[in-house]
């Protein structure tokens, strides 16, 4: 009976020591969210802001963001930029874990150079790509040297969201070895050296022993890319502010220069829950696989 009690209090001390956290949620989170999707119902802009004469429009500005071209357009540049990095970052870093995952004399100060791009600020390595791929940059001085005439990278479109998805990756694989390697230090060796014995070469042991005891951490690695790719602002706002002609501008930079620069403050709204109506639809599909695996 004792033990019992203990627990039920236990539980209940245990909400109390939540509560200051839940309402820092409810008011820093919670509270802006609720905010800016009232916002997004209305037709707030500069005029209207300190006046109070907003009213409300229903869905008029998500009608008019979905037959807006910019919009499409930037709409279209998010999936590109985020699918391209997720591709390049999880790829790369998946081969930079099983590499270093092996031991060999230089595997840790060579890992350790490696983690310093992602310990980086976001703002640093934006001003650091956009002089690395500025007309006499450092990329443009190495191609000259062979004999290439490098492109103006952040002024032609297609090479601005080619530059912007390079200096993201820059960023993106050591976070992605980080988690993979710690997939891969949980699978016993001994299950590698039975196969071996059996005859299993290293594709198959590949295929059948790694990628499967590595699922869990291949989704989690996949959704966090997602949500934090997705959701990208300050690399592209530094790097090309969303230019040439919003060729790099991604959901989080539109919605910040329709808010603070043109001030159309509801369509600005409007783009923000887009891209959380985007993040919240992974985050639920994200759950359902762990479900799945629970199961």
């Amino acid at each position: 009976m004792k033990s019992k009690r203990a627990l039920s209090g236990g539980g209940k001390d245990g909400y109390i020591f939540i509560l200051p956290a839940f309402f820092y949620m409810l008011v820093v989170l919670g509270y802006p969210l609720v905010y800016n999707l009232v916002l997004s119902f209305k037709n707030v802009d500069v005029k209207n802001f300190t006046k109070g004469g907003s009213v409300f429009v229903g869905f008029e500005n998500y009608i008019n963001l979905f037959h807006d071209p910019t919009f499409l357009l930037v709409l279209r540049n998010t999936f590109i930029f985020t699918i391209a990095c997720l591709v390049f970052q999880f790829t790369i870093g998946f081969a930079f874990a099983m590499f270093f995952n092996q031991k060999f004399k230089l595997s840790g100060p060579i890992r350790g150079m490696i983690l310093v791009s992602y310990m980086m600020p976001m703002s640093v390595t934006g001003l650091l790509g956009k002089n690395i791929f500025a007309n006499d940059g450092l990329v443009n001085n190495l191609l000259s040297k062979i004999g290439i005439n490098g492109p103006e990278w952040l002024v032609t479109g297609a090479t601005a969201l080619i530059a912007v998805i390079i200096m993201n990756c820059w960023v993106g694989i050591p976070f992605n070895m980080l988690l993979l390697m710690s997939g891969l230090t949980s699978i016993s060796q001994d299950v590698y050296e039975s196969a071996a014995i059996d005859g299993a070469n290293w594709g198959q042991r590949f295929i059948y022993i790694t990628l499967p005891l590595m699922k869990g951490s291949v989704l989690a690695v996949l959704m966090l890319g997602f949500i934090y790719t997705f959701r990208a602002f300050d690399l592209m706002y530094i790097m090309t502010a969303g230019g040439p002609l919003n060729a790099t501008d991604v959901l989080g930079t539109y919605s910040y220069v329709r808010s603070f620069t043109q001030f159309e403050f509801s369509e600005g709204a409007a783009i923000a829950m887009v891209l959380f109506a985007c993040l919240f639809v992974i985050g639920l599909f994200y759950l359902r696989l762990l479900s799945k695996e629970d199961d």
